[in-house]
């Protein structure tokens, strides 16, 4: 007889004392009864978008703790190696994508082609002598496998021999409205950022939503007014590998049929909202581990038609028809309300064995089912947390809140398309204060004009007395409308760049 661990999610008791329990068992039946555990690196992860990439230079990337260099050859398939060139281990990420399609190494020259064999070392005594050497296995750059799917690259983070075989056998977790419903399915963009904490915080986050009209006050409801009881109700059992599923039973006299947050593992949450007709919102949100204390989110809205052909709401105006930069730049009005919270929450429950979770926090209301549940499938399923392959610690907080805003080194400088509608807007910025500076210059030389050709027609009159004529006034207005603009292009830039934010001042 095995007993099988269970977790009480009954709302009228107090979730903070929840501890898994279990009958008295034999060595065997413990073995029975254990769940299979999750295996970390035998997983697809999303680590980019492809549009976003500049394809002629390679990208250093981050994933569980591994330092990786992404890059496109010239037959158009993307690569994954480790980053490190085996010769004297200098970052590939600084090397050069050859015109042949190969990568170099910038230190020495090495090049090697998209499965990591080498294929050039310069520094050879002849070319007998350099085949030889990159017969040598130790020459070859150690490849992952990469695939690209929906506009994602996908990378399996295990470089061993069976990993070809094994990563084929499983598919990434992608979006299936996007591949069955082509005709009702609207995919909005897509958007990546590094987030300055952990990819549990980052789940724990979107497995709760009884958080949403509070610190989304103004964006996503109203602290005051939305703030409201509801049950979480499993709708899947948990899995070991698909992870589980909760159903939001939503208030009455709403257009919402159901709401149902999916975790799927190892890093994809789905938010299903289904409206009237059968219309539906479906946020499609990634966190990929990177390093500890940081994960990388990709997510993207996906709106499906109704029966009647009409398109239903989405998330707020990030819905609304707009160009892929210019969501890019708004996305952080949304992602900086929850930054600060999980940054520091991480850093004080982070150091605490995988099951202490539940004796640390006080979580007596049903809404925190979901979040008690993936701390429980981390612990239980998935080996109390990630196998990191780097030093484990976590890094300090940042008492700097204008370092946890930045939006430069976490997306921008990583993204072609913003960086392209930076530079646009520079460009538009300084023609518009050249322009105010001609139009002032051009209105002072027509006043100037004007009260010479006055002084001349009118020899005993007083110039002083004179009045500008109306074309000086029409260009001294155009020339402050054009330092206004470009003063707005200037402080709207600044979004590429950084943007703060605090509660106390969001009414």
């Amino acid at each position: 007889m095995t007993t099988q661990n269970r977790l009480s999610l009954d709302p009228t008791h107090d979730a903070s004392q929840q501890v898994e329990t279990s009958s008295p068992m034999s060595d065997a039946e413990t073995s029975l009864a254990t769940p299979e555990q999750f295996q970390w690196t035998q997983q697809w992860y999303p680590v980019a978008v492809v549009e976003f990439l500049a394809p002629k230079s390679p990208h250093a990337i981050q994933l569980l703790g591994k330092e990786l260099v992404i890059w496109h050859d010239q037959q158009g398939e993307w690569h994954c190696f480790e980053d490190r060139c085996p010769h004297r281990l200098a970052p590939l990420s600084e090397g050069r994508i050859e015109v042949d399609g190969t990568l170099m190494c910038a230190y020495h020259a090495w090049r090697f082609d998209g499965s990591g064999q080498c294929l050039d070392i310069p520094q050879s005594r002849d070319l007998e002598t350099a085949k030889q050497n990159r017969a040598n296995p130790r020459s070859c750059a150690i490849s992952y496998p990469t695939q690209v799917q929906q506009g994602l690259i996908w990378v399996w983070p295990d470089p061993s021999e069976d990993s070809q075989t094994l990563s084929q056998e499983r598919s990434p977790r992608i979006i299936p409205e996007l591949e069955e419903l082509p005709d009702r399915a609207i995919q909005l963009f897509w958007y990546v950022r590094d987030l300055p904490y952990g990819w549990d915080f980052f789940m724990e986050n979107i497995a709760d939503p009884a958080h949403v009209p509070v610190s989304h006050h103004g964006i996503m409801g109203n602290r005051y007014r939305d703030a409201n009881y509801y049950d979480m109700s499993p709708v899947r059992e948990v899995s070991t590998q698909e992870g589980f599923a909760f159903d939001i039973t939503p208030l009455a006299n709403t257009i919402l049929r159901k709401a149902v947050h999916n975790f799927q593992p190892p890093c994809h949450m789905r938010i299903e909202t289904t409206f009237a007709r059968d219309g539906q919102m479906i946020l499609a949100l990634y966190a990929s581990p990177t390093r500890p204390g940081w994960c990388r989110h990709i997510g993207c809205q996906v709106l499906i038609k109704d029966k009647d052909g009409k398109t239903p709401p989405g998330l707020g105006f990030f819905a609304w028809p707009m160009p892929k930069w210019l969501g890019h730049v708004l996305a952080p009005l949304f992602l900086h309300q929850d930054l600060v919270f999980l940054h520091y929450q991480e850093k004080r429950i982070g150091h605490q064995e995988p099951g202490d979770w539940l004796e640390t926090v006080y979580t007596p209301n049903p809404q925190d089912k979901m979040v008690i549940a993936l701390r429980q499938w981390i612990k239980t399923r998935a080996g109390g947390g990630i196998p990191w392959q780097c030093d484990p610690q976590l890094p300090p907080p940042q008492r700097d809140k204008e370092q946890l805003f930045d939006i430069w080194n976490t997306h921008t400088k990583d993204c072609q398309v913003c960086r392209g509608a930076l530079n646009r807007i520079q460009q538009l910025k300084v023609v518009m204060w050249i322009s105010a500076v001609v139009c002032f210059g051009l209105g002072v030389m027509l006043d100037a004009r004007s009260q010479a050709l006055y002084a001349i027609t009118h020899p005993d009159a007083s110039v002083l007395l004179m009045a500008p004529p109306p074309e000086f006034w029409e260009l001294v207005l155009c020339s402050v409308v054009f330092a206004t603009g470009g003063y707005l292009l200037q402080r709207f830039s600044r979004m590429f760049y950084v943007y703060t934010f605090d509660h106390a001042h969001n009414d």
